[in-house]
């Protein structure tokens, strides 16, 4: 039976993006001014065009990406009194991650081998600086579904080298075909539900919009007998933000009504749930002075009206 969580105990955190060099102590003192108890880190690996290598802590990445660099993001964090998830994310090129696969049993072979080293360098430097959360995937939506006895045997071999809670972060629209949960810790979730399809969304359409979505997280948390981790969430400052949240490229107008409602709503909804452990913003950039602001229609919260309604939801739970 795991432990309910208690309402000081939410995870109040925001995703922290890397930079081309090392994050600096001052990049963590804005996100405490949300009320933010918690980070996401996230060394990044790449694919290219589907073959099955994964390349990380590579010389082409940006050095903030690197195991030097996320090891002294992590003891920054730590610094400024936040906790930290580091949550590997696999990019390949043209494409999402969700959609990988390959035609032979020896390519699925070579890339779980490569995706074990990537995961298993990132596990033990997690155990090595005391990291609260570690992130085994995310929404590797079909090797998942296609190739769990893999991911069953990758987590035994990551809870050898560290001793701390584990998650996955699935899809939105795939969390309930993860077989593996009972071995996690929380059920990650990437939660970009769609909510409604109004144009300013308001705080009423936004909450209804969650019902059946909310019915069915609750279920699967009962089932599993696991608290819910949001392990992405967040709303763009445009027109339908609520219709398909998880759509980074479309360039609708400017409507920051419609992201502060959204948020109300999904703090309204699962903050007070004691199955519901918490969840991080996507997405929070270092240089806080330059980042969002009005004339910004992406993801962050940064510098916008939203802000300060997360540093009021976000104070309520601390």
């Amino acid at each position: 039976m795991f432990i309910a969580q208690a309402q000081g105990d939410k995870i109040n955190g925001v995703s922290i993006v890397s930079m081309r060099n090392t994050h600096e102590s001052i990049h963590f003192e804005p996100i405490k001014r949300i009320n933010a108890n918690w980070v996401t880190v996230m060394p990044f690996a790449f694919i290219r065009n589907n073959a099955p290598n994964v390349y990380y802590n590579a010389n082409f990445q940006w050095k903030g990406e690197t195991e030097l660099a996320i090891t002294e993001s992590i003891k920054h964090a730590h610094a400024n009194h936040l906790k930290v998830m580091i949550k590997p994310h696999v990019w390949t090129h043209g494409g999402w991650i969700g959609d990988l696969t390959f035609n032979t049993e020896e390519d699925w072979l070579k890339f779980e081998k490569s995706y074990t080293s990537y995961i298993l360098s990132f596990a033990k430097i997690a155990a090595a600086q005391n990291v609260a959360i570690f992130c085994v995937g995310v929404e590797i939506k079909k090797s998942v579904v296609q190739r769990p006895k893999f991911w069953i045997n990758l987590i035994k071999e990551v809870r050898k080298v560290y001793k701390g809670k584990l998650t996955y972060a699935a899809n939105w629209d795939n969390y309930e075909n993860v077989s593996f949960w009972k071995m996690l810790d929380f059920i990650g979730i990437d939660a970009y539900f769609p909510l409604t399809e109004a144009k300013t969304p308001s705080f009423q359409n936004c909450f209804i919009g969650w019902e059946k979505h909310y019915k069915f997280i609750k279920e699967i948390s009962k089932k599993v007998n696991k608290p819910v981790l949001f392990t992405e969430f967040g709303y763009r400052n445009i027109d339908y933000t609520g219709k398909e949240p998880w759509d980074e490229k479309q360039n609708n107008t400017f409507n920051s009504l419609g992201q502060e409602n959204a948020f109300l709503a999904v703090f309204a909804k699962f903050w007070g749930e004691s199955w519901f452990a918490g969840g991080f913003i996507w997405k929070w950039f270092p240089d806080h002075a330059e980042s969002g602001g009005t004339a910004n229609n992406r993801f962050t919260p940064q510098n916008k009206a939203v802000e300060k309604i997360i540093a009021s939801f976000y104070g309520k739970f601390m």
